[in-house]
């Protein structure tokens, strides 16, 4: 019988035993910290809530120690590219607008991964609060999304935002202010797990509170047990919603698309996967593969070490998973009560401040294709997936490249090559507020093919950049393009400093 869950969803609108010597082990050893952090809270729902968690925690930590002793590694050789029906060109996909598929948004639900900070861009709080286009910030263009579909096609979709331990709090502050947007926004928290010693497979944490480096979040592939442990997976079903669509809060081409949630009710696929053409920036990203004749996604992690280069070959592995998911909430419940999710180990290695070696077990959501009936991929266009995990990446949302309408980037009509310039700032342009302190307004950049800056540069305003472009103050030196300034096909070096009049 499925455990009981309790809705923990806010909605907005002795020493010895601790050996591994023991009886039975080290997993026995586990379970006795993990009772004794359980023991330490008092009776309710929030020892109910953490009493689950650790019951997960314990699965995965069991799984991680026996697949440590027994499993064997991935077999490289049963590595193949993905069938042909395994993924389908989204161009073959009848289009539809959004009036037309108003009774299948009434039954859509869109969750958006909330669980990370803006730390590697020097913010502080969630991620989703950065500014990131004319003042306003992640959630914000989200909204505007989800507002905008509701009233053009009269539906009622409600955002859901999966929040961690880190972000919950300002989230829920923040969320207030679309009280009166044509929106219902629901959040809930990923589970929160324990860090535990890479020598002895110990928990760190001796008390259940959330002290700075003994917690982290598992990563976005808990959002299966979560979702369902929070009681609004439950509820979104007695509502009539059949499909959840996910994908990370800082992809701002992640909209909701009426023909591929038309492919969804046709086809009765439980699990769809956005994919795109793989380019030199993305050699990184998982990947859609058949393994031993069955559709698996295959992140760099879990490749052999020999055969890293392989993977990243963009000639090999043509496609790259966007973390752009549409899945059916009834088969979600199906798989968690079932507890057959069984995710793919993404073994994390972590030191603590005082130098203790841990580990961090986590997943990805998007590993579960591998458990849903009909699963598959559609290769969408690269507009689609328009992430900003660098300055970088905001560099380019934030240009002339983009018009913004409804909360929607769209690529400028007047760029002639529909591709995406390659732009590379260095570490002087790391941090947010270093990067808006060296530019006094986006560069215009429409005929940009890359741009590579590097070293103490400065851009005043007005400043257009087209072709390839290099600029590179050497160490001790400072570099200010001046306002006006044309630079095409350029490469600017030494120390120049001039000043406007």
């Amino acid at each position: 019988m499925p455990q009981d869950r309790r809705p923990s969803f806010t909605r907005h609108n002795s020493q010895d035993m601790r050996s591994s010597s023991a009886p039975g082990g080290v997993e026995h050893a586990v379970r006795v910290d993990l009772d004794g952090l359980i023991n330490q809270m008092p009776s309710g729902p929030d020892k109910d809530k953490f009493s689950k968690e650790m019951d997960d925690f314990y699965r995965l930590i069991t799984r991680y120690l026996h697949e440590k002793k027994h499993s064997k590694p991935l077999d490289w050789e049963k590595v193949r590219g993905p069938k042909p029906e395994d993924v389908i060109a989204y161009k073959d996909l009848e289009q539809k607008d959004l009036k037309s598929i108003a009774p299948l948004l009434n039954k859509l639900a869109v969750l958006k991964l909330n669980g990370g900070l803006g730390t590697t861009m020097g913010c502080v709080g969630p991620k989703s609060a950065i500014e990131v286009r004319d003042g306003q910030t992640f959630l914000d263009l989200t909204v505007q999304q989800i507002e905008y579909l509701n009233q053009v096609s009269g539906a009622d979709v409600p955002l859901i935002l999966m929040n961690s331990f880190n972000t919950d709090e300002d989230t829920s502050k923040i969320v207030q202010k679309y009280n009166n947007h044509n929106v219902s926004i629901c959040t809930f928290n990923q589970s929160r797990y324990p860090r535990f010693k890479a020598d002895s497979n110990l928990p760190i944490a001796h008390t259940p509170d959330n002290k700075p480096g003994l917690w982290y979040p598992p990563g976005h592939g808990d959002l299966y047990e979560s979702f369902a442990n929070s009681g609004l997976l439950d509820q979104l079903i007695e509502e009539g919603k059949e499909w959840i669509f996910v994908s990370n809060v800082d992809n701002l081409g992640a909209t909701v698309d009426p023909a591929i949630l038309q492919h969804m009710a046709d086809t009765d696929a439980e699990f769809v996967m956005e994919v795109t053409d793989k380019t030199k920036a993305d050699i990184k990203g998982g990947t859609i593969i058949d393994y031993d004749g069955q559709i698996r996604l295959l992140e760099i992690a879990q490749v052999p070490k020999a055969h890293v280069d392989d993977f990243k070959r963009v000639k090999k592995f043509k496609i790259f998973n966007t973390n752009n998911l549409w899945i059916s909430l009834k088969a979600i419940k199906r798989l968690v009560d079932s507890q057959k999710f069984d995710l793919d180990l993404i073994v994390n290695h972590k030191t603590t401040d005082d130098g203790t070696a841990v580990i961090q077990l986590e997943t990805a959501v998007g590993a579960a294709i591998k458990h849903f009936t009909g699963a598959h991929g559609v290769n969408v266009p690269r507009s689609r997936f328009l992430p900003v995990k660098s300055t970088s990446d905001l560099f380019l949302v934030t240009s002339d490249l983009y018009l913004l309408e409804n909360g929607q980037l769209y690529m400028n009509p007047k760029r002639t090559f529909k591709t995406v310039p390659v732009v590379k700032l260095g570490d002087h342009f790391k941090k947010v507020n270093d990067y808006l302190a060296r530019f006094k307004t986006p560069p215009q950049i429409l005929e940009l093919d890359h741009l590579t800056v590097t070293g103490d540069v400065c851009f005043s305003s007005d400043v257009t950049l087209e072709g390839t472009v290099i600029i590179v103050a050497n160490y001790g030196a400072h570099i200010d393009i001046p306002r006006g300034a044309i630079l095409n096909d350029k490469v600017v070096s030494g120390d120049l400093r001039l000043l406007d009049h």
